[in-house]
């Protein structure tokens, strides 16, 4: 299969497994990890996604151009609408997800990876959004994720120059939350540790307040904080949390 889905304790892992094509994108395959993402959402306490590539030479190279030419423009718009809305899917995913990133990380490859939550590189990662080289733009969320991590600016270089960020530059803008030592999956494994073992649903809160802060003016994304907080309040999770915190023991959460 091009898209391979195991489990590891409490962490899921999707594989794209095509290192003969370095792990480009079709449109069969982009439906398989939407299918995938799906499967992840409906596991049983799963409290993580790591997403990486088969082989050490490619994360993912991007869509499959031969795929992409002589199509009629309404495919066209489908199929970039079908690339957004399944990394879209990472968005609303009950747990955070961390991109692993090995080797290239090219197009709708660095796209899947701006999607995650947290990226995480190997020291020969290189990303790039190269369409600009053949007339093109991103089309999988890149012109929109992009500026986000790293700002308008370094962005709107990155894009229109279609120049490649290897991993030390990534880390250093932003683009990635760190450059792994040794072996990638036990650097991903280890940096979802941090989380884990936190409340999923006060995960799910401070996801969607920080996600909010790119859509909104600073007054209304503090109203949806004050909301979304107040909701934690409600949680038995917080009244664990706190309650650890007094009687100085590590708390027990539960997801509630």
């Amino acid at each position: 299969m091009s898209v391979e889905l195991t489990r590891n304790g409490d962490i899921a892992v999707l594989t794209l497994n095509r290192p003969e094509a370095l792990n480009a994108l079709s449109f069969a395959i982009l439906r398989e990890i939407g299918s995938a993402f799906d499967e992840v959402a409906a596991m049983e306490g799963i409290r993580a996604l790591l997403v990486t590539g088969a082989g050490d030479k490619a994360f993912c190279a991007g869509a499959d151009i031969k795929e992409l030419r002589h199509r009629p423009l309404m495919n066209q718009l489908t199929g970039a609408e079908l690339g957004q809305a399944v990394f879209a899917k990472l968005d609303t995913l009950p747990v955070p997800s961390v991109a692993l990133v090995n080797g290239y990380a090219f197009g709708g490859g660095s796209e899947l990876a701006l999607a995650c939550t947290f990226r995480i590189a190997s020291p020969n990662a290189v990303f790039g959004l190269p369409e600009i080289k053949l007339g093109l733009i991103p089309g999988y969320g890149g012109t929109q994720r992009l500026p986000r991590l790293v700002g308008e600016g370094r962005a709107l270089e990155i894009i229109m120059t279609g120049r490649n960020v290897k991993a030390e530059e990534a880390e250093r803008i932003g683009l990635v939350n760190a450059v792994a030592e040794g072996d990638l999956m036990e650097a991903g494994l280890d940096f979802a540790g941090w989380f884990t073992r936190y409340s999923l649903p006060a995960l799910q809160f401070a996801r969607r307040a920080v996600q909010r802060a790119g859509d909104l003016p600073l007054t209304e994304g503090l109203r949806v904080e004050a909301e979304l907080s107040t909701m934690a309040y409600r949680m038995n999770d917080a009244e664990e949390g706190m309650a650890a915190f007094d009687e100085k023991r590590k708390p027990e959460f539960k997801d509630a």
